[in-house]
């Protein structure tokens, strides 16, 4: 599953792609992947153009230059955003390579066609993505479900510390909990947590000072590294400029289940919290 690294770069590379063109066609191949009535859908877009691509948390947001409409797109667990044009291919999203193709496959469910030619597939395997028109007002709603993101200023170890206030749960559930902290997902999680030396397992409620400033510090610092490496890939991932995420040759526990930790020579293991499966290191980690 894409996590904030993986949107940001789709967002930043989609960007210099399809911004300000025209798009002439819109093919819905899967009805209930597209969650307004089919002709509103296709009559707000159809003839627009896209003049700014946002984010928030794993949700693109894409602005229409006529409409008062916003498309939301949501990944999920399987998405695909494929831009084609002139036998180039570029994607982003789910690594399964085989969805990667400049025809529609038994995965593609929308297609964009703008005026250059230029196609952009929506692919989703198990198909928990979505694409959805919302005006300002709902768009505002939906923000507000989502937590602060780790990489916003405001992120910072009082914040954090006031989060944990009050509650009993694991620190990595309330690290996956999107609604409190948004664009986490399981991979940085466990490399945050490593890189904190704190336990997945440990209730929030047991944190010192020390740990929360680590885990502030070191949540940043881990989505930044994978950004500016282009995320993580597994498998054949590719990013929206057709490259591979590099971050994963810099996994430090995630995937690495019974292999030598890489700072004490110990031995990764592997459990399940959240009911997520978690990756640590019981020699590093307290």
């Amino acid at each position: 599953m894409p996590e904030l690294p993986e949107v940001e770069t789709i967002r930043r590379d989609l960007q210099k792609k399809i911004l300000n063109k025209k798009i002439v066609h819109l093919e819905i191949l899967l009805k209930r992947i597209v969650k307004n009535d089919e002709k509103k859908f296709k009559k707000e877009i159809i003839g627009d153009k896209i003049i700014e691509i946002d984010r928030v948390g794993k949700l693109l947001i894409f602005r229409l230059s006529k409409s008062n409409l916003i498309l939301l797109i949501h990944l999920k667990m399987t998405g695909q955003l494929i831009y084609c044009l002139g036998g180039k291919i570029i994607a982003g999203g789910h690594s399964d390579e085989k969805s990667v193709t400049c025809l529609p496959n038994q995965h593609t469910r929308v297609i964009f066609e703008f005026s250059d030619k230029a196609k952009l597939y929506f692919n989703d395997l198990r198909t928990f993505g979505y694409l959805k028109l919302v005006d300002e007002k709902e768009l505002q709603k939906v923000r507000a479900k989502f937590g602060i993101e780790p990489l916003d200023p405001e992120f910072n170890e009082a914040f954090l510390a006031g989060l944990i206030k009050g509650r009993k749960t694991n620190i990595k559930a309330l690290l996956l909990n999107q609604a409190l902290i948004s664009g986490i997902g399981n991979i940085y999680a466990d490399e945050t947590l490593f890189a904190a030396r704190v336990l997945p397992q440990r209730t929030v409620n047991t944190l010192n000072e020390k740990e929360i400033k680590m885990i502030v510090k070191n949540a940043k610092a881990v989505l930044e590294k994978s950004i500016a490496n282009r995320g993580t890939t597994f498998n054949n991932y590719v990013d929206a400029d057709g490259k591979k995420g590099n971050f994963v040759k810099l996994l430090k526990v995630y995937g690495r289940t019974g292999q030598k930790c890489l700072k004490c020579g110990g031995v990764v293991k592997k459990t399940k919290v959240a009911g997520r499966g978690t990756h640590y290191c019981e020699k590093c980690q307290r």
